[in-house]
């Protein structure tokens, strides 16, 4: 179904309008997808679905490969450039948004239980910059891990940047956030996951660990890190730098610790000795 919009102050591109000033994260549980790129996750993902997209009518002819996917209940609202740049209140150079509709977050529990039985997750620990949620979920989509866990004091995956940052991966990682003061290692233990945590004084290289057949890789925020506690309660690990140097990005270290069981992972299946793997 697709609507011609002439007036930027249409009401019924109303949720599109001012999009940088306004969140729609958390708002009746709706989010923002910009870009081709994204807007084909959303529209593909099995864990939430689009309400509407609004293109700029210069886009529309690519995208009908797109556009042919969408539900017929889906409306596709059109608009000429510099209408679409004055809803939006920017210039939309990407020439496509959508509005989407998150599905309820299953409970940690109920998702780890109903993973595989050789499944690797992410448990985050405050990590409240958009820019490395959306490049730790990218990670995660590209090496294979199962699901990310939250704690309570992570933001919202499905923020517009960090969705866009993480080219649309938020849409389609499995996600559940953990309750404040909820007992991470006991629900990790219940489900048969092996927790180790990275830390620049991480007691053990990475280069040495082998993983387990579950294992929950437990990233904190960068400067304080994870505390001390959950530190001291399980494996941790280090990544080896250059000289006296000790801070990467946690994004970074994500894809380094990702790729590191994936590598190993394989290589254990098809009988490689671990140590022709390259570190």
């Amino acid at each position: 179904m697709r609507i011609e919009i002439h007036d930027p102050d249409d009401p019924r591109i109303e949720a599109y309008r001012d999009i940088r000033e306004r969140d729609l994260v958390g708002r009746a549980g709706l989010f923002v997808a910009e870009g081709k790129v994204v807007v084909e996750k959303l529209v593909d993902s099995p864990l939430h679905r689009p309400l509407s997209l609004l293109i700029a009518a210069k886009r529309v002819d690519g995208l009908e490969a797109l556009l042919a996917r969408l539900p017929a209940d889906v409306p596709v609202f059109v608009a000429a450039q510099q209408v679409l740049d004055a809803i939006a209140g920017f210039a939309m150079h990407r020439g496509i948004l959508a509005i989407g509709r998150r599905t309820a977050a299953p409970d940690a529990g109920a998702l780890l239980a109903g993973l595989r039985d050789d499944a690797d997750v992410l448990v985050l620990s405050a990590i409240a910059n958009h820019d490395n949620i959306g490049g730790i979920f990218r990670n995660a989509a590209a090496f294979g891990a199962a699901a990310v866990l939250l704690d309570a004091d992570c933001c919202d995956p499905l923020y517009r940047k960090a969705i866009r940052v993480s080219v649309g991966a938020t849409l389609l990682v499995p996600t559940a956030r953990l309750g404040r003061g909820d007992d991470l290692l006991a629900l990790l233990d219940r489900h048969g996951f092996a927790p180790v945590s990275l830390s620049p004084a991480g007691a053990t290289s990475l280069a040495d660990w082998r993983p387990a057949r579950r294992n929950a890789m437990l990233l904190g925020a960068e400067g304080p890190g994870l505390s001390p506690a959950l530190i001291d309660r399980t494996q941790s690990l280090r990544i080896a730098m250059a000289g006296d140097f000790d801070s990467l990005n946690v994004a970074t270290t994500s894809g380094i610790v990702l790729h590191h069981v994936a590598t190993q992972k394989a290589a254990t299946s098809t009988g490689t000795p671990t140590s022709s793997v390259v570190r």
